[in-house]
């Protein structure tokens, strides 16, 4: 595997088609051609194949097409020699999850499940919480990490302990309502941790409100450094480990941050 001390980082703010994992994946195919060459990393907003769904019957259908919807990802990671992330809907027995994952070229695969439910939505009801901590792999000589959506509200279960991530990425379905918490929200992530936050929100509208333009990629002082088209394009950051690392020996403040231990109940 080489190592880049550079990455770059695409986001697809895919406006998903509700309950449709034919057309999402068919949508997705078609936009990838047009991908960059150079891209290492490529993250899809949160349950890309279906968006949310409350009734039980009908999620536990779409959880029946999550394997094929694996090997859709398997086959474009291979394909553009690119890391995938986004989310799922995954059944393991009686409990459904808002399943993450990070698929990358080697075929390699993590997950992480969805520990925090938005209490203002069905998911809080039908879906089981993610009993592990977010993940941390090494890709291309960067360290990244994994929440979804809602856990950005929640710090400590976002906290970059000892500097172990450079990137956190965030798939989403974060509406416009709510669109003053989510942009704060990742550049305080960003600036605390001292890390690149990737925010990758679908685009379109659903019952639970409307999501375009709020696509973002912040650095680790917590400035936008993403561009490119925010409706069913694709929107590109790139970012200097070099200018990380020096950034982090500046100032350098996991040196001074508290130790929390976090207990999975």
């Amino acid at each position: 595997m080489s190592f880049n001390t550079n990455i770059k980082i695409a986001i697809l703010p895919l406006d998903i088609v509700w309950c449709d994992y034919e057309a999402n994946i068919q949508s997705i195919d078609k936009i990838l051609s047009s991908l960059h060459p150079d891209t290492d990393i490529l993250v899809l907003p949160e349950l890309f194949c279906s968006g949310f769904v409350q009734d039980t019957l009908l999620i536990e259908r779409l959880a029946s097409q999550y394997d094929a919807a694996i090997a859709a990802i398997h086959n474009w990671s291979e394909q553009y020699n690119i890391a995938i992330a986004g989310s799922l809907l995954a059944k393991e027995g009686e409990n459904i999850y808002n399943r993450g994952f990070i698929v990358e070229p080697s075929g390699e695969e993590t997950f992480y499940d969805k520990r925090h439910l938005f209490c203002l939505s069905p998911e809080a009801h039908l879906f089981s919480r993610g009993t592990s901590i977010p993940p941390v792999i090494r890709f291309r000589g960067w360290n990244i990490s994994l929440i979804i959506c809602y856990d950005l509200r929640f710090p400590v279960w976002c906290r970059n302990r000892s500097n172990s991530y450079d990137i956190l990425l965030v798939p989403a379905n974060w509406p416009s309502s709510r669109q003053y918490a989510w942009e704060h929200l990742m550049i305080a992530r960003a600036i605390e941790n001292q890390c690149l936050v990737v925010g990758a929100n679908r685009s379109g509208s659903d019952d639970y409100g409307v999501y375009d333009n709020l696509s973002f990629i912040f650095d680790a002082s917590g400035h936008k450094i993403s561009t490119g088209s925010q409706e069913g394009g694709l929107v590109y950051a790139e970012y200097s480990q070099d200018e990380l690392y020096k950034m982090r020996k500046r100032l350098p403040v996991a040196n001074d941050s508290d130790r929390f231990n976090i207990n999975i109940d």
